[in-house]
């Protein structure tokens, strides 16, 4: 699949549900209101579209919610297409806040998934549940050795949230390095209604995270990709990667290789605008794929450029009126 700007689309983000155990402060509302059950895909459709995504060049696939693991009989879901690696797919990968993983981390591994993304931005229990409103860190850390004794490769996602977890982000990346695990820290996007939240309160441009780091740890540049936007330097002092996802300061656009599908069916092609496909009709209007691949194409071929993600104080609305949690980040 190429889009308009000859970029080949390889990775496609599912959210296989937009239930979440947490309510993070740059991701959802408390009071968020969830889709009924008639309007979310059964895994059996979402099994079905991944493949026809699969057939048609995605080598990538990252389940994310909301939670993943909240969903019921995720596993089933993750065990069938696990089928297909080394049959067109090249990587099953997992995006979770940690909460279930002493439950499923080993369920995880057997299905075939080598490495997973855990998203923890405190190491500070009173923090973890201020940013979580919802979230116990001592259970996600329970999960996260649940997740090393089943021999699953951890990155750890960190948003920077200003005057909240901004001076903890160095010993963050020592506990990550002391940990063997790999860290990406992530700007805050604009996208949704958070209520008493200000985005531009939260907002810390990722240079001025760099620039304070860079006074603690030797910094190298590194051409290490995951397919993901992501840009790596190496961390001389633990030996670790440090990756910064800069939507704002830096966007990654050029290089986009990827789009998203909602657990109702819906494709975006960009997480910062609106424009979607719906492939729940074409998916339930024939037990043949031919009008669900021309849907998926058509869509492709609107791929945007690129997104308008800006944050400042002419611009403290979300860019995009969903949340995070629909298109899973």
């Amino acid at each position: 699949m190429l889009d308009p700007f000859g970029r080949h689309i390889s990775y496609l983000r599912v959210s296989v549900t937009d239930r979440c155990d947490f309510r993070c402060v740059y991701c959802m509302s408390e009071n968020m209101t969830f889709l009924p059950k008639k309007d979310v895909l059964s895994l059996e459709e979402l099994e079905r579209l991944c493949s026809v995504f699969i057939d048609l060049g995605v080598r990538k696939l990252r389940l994310t919610g909301g939670e993943p693991l909240v969903r019921k009989n995720i596993i089933t879901l993750v065990r069938r297409l696990s089928s297909r690696l080394g049959r067109g797919l090249d990587e099953l990968t997992l995006t979770t806040n940690g909460s279930q993983l002493t439950r499923f981390a080993m369920e995880l591994a057997d299905c075939g998934i080598k490495r997973i993304n855990v998203s923890i931005d405190t190491l500070n229990p009173e923090k973890f549940s201020h940013i979580t409103r919802w979230g116990r860190l001592d259970q996600v850390l329970e999960g996260l050795a649940a997740a090393d004794a089943a021999g699953l490769q951890i990155k750890i996602n960190a948003v920077a949230l200003r005057g909240v977890n901004d001076e903890e982000l160095g010993d963050m990346l020592q506990w990550a390095g002391d940990k063997g695990y790999d860290m990406t820290v992530i700007e805050v996007m604009p996208m949704g209604d958070m209520g008493e939240e200000s985005r531009l309160s939260q907002y810390m441009p990722l240079s001025m995270v760099r620039s304070k780091l860079s006074e603690r740890f030797t910094l190298t540049e590194n051409t290490f990709r995951t397919g993901g936007p992501a840009r790596y330097v190496d961390v001389k002092e633990t030996g670790g990667r440090l990756g910064f996802i800069t939507p704002l300061t830096h966007n990654f656009c050029e290089s986009c290789n990827r789009v998203r599908l909602t657990c109702t069916g819906t494709l975006y092609m960009c997480l910062g605008q609106e424009d979607a496909a719906d492939l729940r009709e074409p998916l339930r209007r024939s037990e043949a794929n031919d009008a669900l691949i021309e849907a998926i194409h058509e869509a492709i071929d609107r791929k945007p450029k690129g997104h308008d993600f800006v944050i400042d104080r002419r611009n403290t609305a979300p860019a995009v009126a969903r949340h995070m949690s629909v298109t899973g980040g």
